[in-house]
């Protein structure tokens, strides 16, 4: 008899339990903690000067050791680092023309996993020219710049990143660091050579 009751009983709860139809829950992202912004005066000898961020720590870059003007800002926390490479104009070959070729030419390879690159001219505090564009899509990089006086000085970025996440997951870290690189090319200062 208890048998019965119990059989019966559980037979209730499992057709009172199915009358839902069953939903599958979103793909979640993970959690990014972003720093507070602060930013320091770079104050590693280069030819150049500007505030980074102190999330940031500045590296020579390992991919050309003979280019002591080359730098890294490196945000290990974050997974990505920004490549800096400078270049003093109207020295072995290289005059704003075919530096400025360059610097093109490297955005464009780009152009066959963007889905779209968007560039902007500006003009810097200290009066000098730049040019900054955010690439969407899955490509290696999602923003690059430079910025020159037009005469001597050139300075290139481009922001990467150590993982093969998808580029909507890290997001909030693109617009972060975009941001901080925005307050770099606003004070930046070339040397007098």
């Amino acid at each position: 008899m208890h048998n019965r009751i119990f059989c019966t009983l559980v037979s209730i709860c499992f057709l009172f339990s199915c009358g839902q139809d069953y939903l599958p829950k979103p793909n979640g992202y993970n959690r990014i903690d972003l720093p507070e912004r602060a930013f320091e005066m770079l104050s590693m000898s280069q030819p150049y000067v500007f505030q980074h961020s102190t999330h940031a720590f500045i590296e020579s870059d390992s991919f050309n050791l003979a280019q002591k003007t080359w730098i890294n800002l490196n945000y290990k926390t974050l997974g990505a680092k920004v490549h800096l490479t400078y270049l003093p104009l109207d020295t072995k070959g290289k005059d704003l023309k075919a530096v400025l070729n360059d610097a093109i030419n490297l955005t464009a390879k780009h152009q066959i996993k963007a889905y779209g690159i968007e560039e902007s001219v500006l003009l810097t505090p200290k009066g000098y020219t730049g040019v900054v564009a955010e690439l969407t899509g899955e490509v290696p990089t999602q923003f690059q710049f430079f910025v020159t006086d037009s005469t001597e000085n050139f300075l290139r970025g481009a922001l990467y990143f150590n993982t093969a996440m998808k580029n909507d997951s890290l997001s909030p870290v693109i617009e972060y660091i975009k941001v901080d690189l925005v307050h770099l090319i606003n004070t930046l200062e070339f040397k007098k050579l």
